[in-house]
């Protein structure tokens, strides 16, 4: 809000009372989404929060749940065999349940575990730096996700028929890499190459497999195809690393835009971004998929035009600006493959 002009002192209280009146609805509109925000588990939230359920859901980070549920809808595209039944429809709810709150809240709590020193320095308002959950209590939630989603994971296997427990097996193994990723000795994330193409793989192959392997026969190309695009998420993860440049220099953790600086990195980020998928189309063309590596090209575009706008010009003020005009057109390719993959019965 601009400050009021200078206006004699006759008029200063009616000045004062109209930009009162005038800040009060941004301030209203300010409280509201920092709330929401600390809700969802994003970057700008405040302190303050005393529902436990709500503290519980903050840790389990809502927002981040996105890109796993799409997965999933991928992977039931490329399986070519997924029909719009009621019974389909509820088991597909039930894999984004999987793959979305359980897996991936039980990843994201369990990271913040392991993160809450460094994110005394980045995020102090976090659940667990700030003292609004107790370490038990995270202990507890970690445990019980874990649980309910390697069970979910073992009956939907016994839906598909799987005499090999593919299911479960995919969530037993993300649950491992979660571990290794935010927990030492191995602690991933501390190495800016391995932790974030371990998080672009949690968030393309594995609920990619999954939805595959619930409603068609999981095969090696599909494996190595998505494991491919996961280089695509590696550039995806790394925009997620300039918001803690200054937490990670601190604790010697070698992110990108530690190692290389703020410029190269958000360089490196976009180009793994745009070559990985250009890669795909290109794959797409190989076998006939003509339309469909066009249509992903074209959805390519935008990411470029994006990426000049917001995210190489001030990757650290412009981060989350940058995701969301970007990242739609980045899933809706993967939609688009995914799709390819299925019309081609691969």
């Amino acid at each position: 809000m601009s400050e009021p002009l200078l206006t004699p002192e006759s008029n200063s209280a009616s000045t004062n009372a109209s930009t009162v009146a005038n800040g009060a609805p941004d301030a209203t509109a300010t409280d509201r989404n920092a709330k929401a925000r600390q809700l969802l588990g994003m970057k700008g939230a405040q302190p303050g929060e005393t529902s436990i359920w709500k503290i519980r859901l903050q840790l389990m980070k809502p927002i981040t749940w996105i890109p796993l549920i799409w997965g999933v809808v991928c992977g039931a595209a490329s399986s070519g065999h997924f029909t719009w039944t009621i019974e389909n429809v509820l088991i597909a709810a039930a894999c984004m349940l999987l793959s979305g709150p359980l897996m991936t809240g039980y990843t994201q709590t369990l990271n913040d575990f392991y993160d809450r020193e460094i994110d005394a320095i980045n995020e102090p308002y976090r659940p667990i730096p700030s003292g609004a959950i107790s370490v038990p209590q995270v202990v507890a939630q970690v445990l019980i996700l874990l649980g309910a989603g390697i069970a979910l994971a073992y009956g939907l296997d016994v839906w598909a028929g799987h005499e090999f427990p593919t299911i479960t097996t995919i969530a037993i193994g993300g649950a491992f890499l979660a571990y290794i990723y935010s927990a030492p000795p191995l602690k991933l994330k501390q190495n800016g190459w391995l932790g974030n193409y371990a998080l672009g793989a949690s968030y393309i192959a594995l609920p990619w497999w999954t939805g595959h392997a619930l409603f068609g026969d999981l095969n090696w190309t599909i494996v190595l195809l998505t494991l491919f695009y996961s280089l695509a998420g590696l550039g995806i993860a790394v925009v997620n690393d300039f918001k803690s440049v200054e937490g990670d220099q601190q604790l010697g953790l070698k992110s990108l835009p530690v190692m290389f600086g703020i410029t190269t990195a958000a360089w490196i980020c976009v180009l793994m971004i745009d070559v990985f998928q250009s890669g795909i189309a290109a794959y797409l063309m190989g076998i006939g998929q003509n339309l469909y590596a066009v249509l992903l090209i074209l959805l390519i575009i935008p990411q470029i035009t994006f990426q000049d706008m917001y995210f190489l010009r001030d990757p650290l003020k412009n981060d989350v600006k940058y995701q969301a005009s970007a990242q739609p057109f980045l899933v809706l390719g993967m939609l688009v493959a995914a799709l390819a993959l299925g019309h081609a019965g691969i």
